[in-house]
This record gives structure tokens, C-alpha cells and sequence, in this order.
């Protein structure tokens, strides 16, 4: 889990970054959760905008893709999914240290 410290750390890296999937009326799939986690094996934090035409809540879809993923859900806010899980072969994101 990442403390309080860690999720501020992650949110303001992530803020200028643009969103790199949308979640539409489809909602989550599993081909959606292949490519997501390719990016985060590349990147390590990802956007991903939730589209109006959802018909699923946008809690219920911030939790599926973080578990489908098995990554971190840094934050929720408004329509905008922000997703954390370190990588394997592309470590660049250096974490405060937890205390």
C-alpha cells in the first residue's frame, strides 16, 4: 500500500501527464486491462479518463481496473483515474521512502 505521502508524491508527477486510455459505455474489459498494463510495465503511472456515456459508477470503475491491473489507485478526481504500479523492467519513478 502507498502511504499518504507516497499517493501526494504520485499525484503531482502525474499532473502533467494526459490521459492515455478513456473508459466508455463498454465499460472495463479484459482487453482494455492488457493494454493498461502494458503502459504501466512502460511508464509506471498512467491517466485514464472515465467518458459520460459510462454506465458503470466511476468508483466501481477505479477499482476494477487497479485490481484487473493489480496496480495502485493513487487517485479519483472527477472523471480521471490515476494508476501506480512499479515496473519490473522500467523502474524510473523513485518513491519517498516510507516511515
Amino acid at each position: 500500500m502507498l502511504t499518504t505521502k507516497q499517493k501526494s508524491f504520485l499525484r503531482s508527477e502525474a499532473h502533467h501527464l494526459a490521459p492515455i486510455f478513456q473508459v466508455g459505455k463498454g465499460g472495463v474489459n479484459e482487453a482494455m486491462l492488457v493494454q493498461i498494463k502494458e503502459a504501466l510495465e512502460k511508464r509506471e503511472l498512467v491517466k485514464i479518463s472515465i467518458l459520460q456515456n459510462n454506465e458503470d459508477g466511476k468508483d466501481e470503475v477505479a477499482k476494477a481496473l487497479a485490481k484487473g491491473t493489480k496496480s495502485q489507485l493513487v487517485q479519483l478526481i472527477g472523471h480521471t483515474v490515476i494508476l501506480y504500479k512499479q515496473s519490473v523492467h522500467n523502474k524510473k519513478i523513485e518513491l519517498p521512502v516510507k516511515r
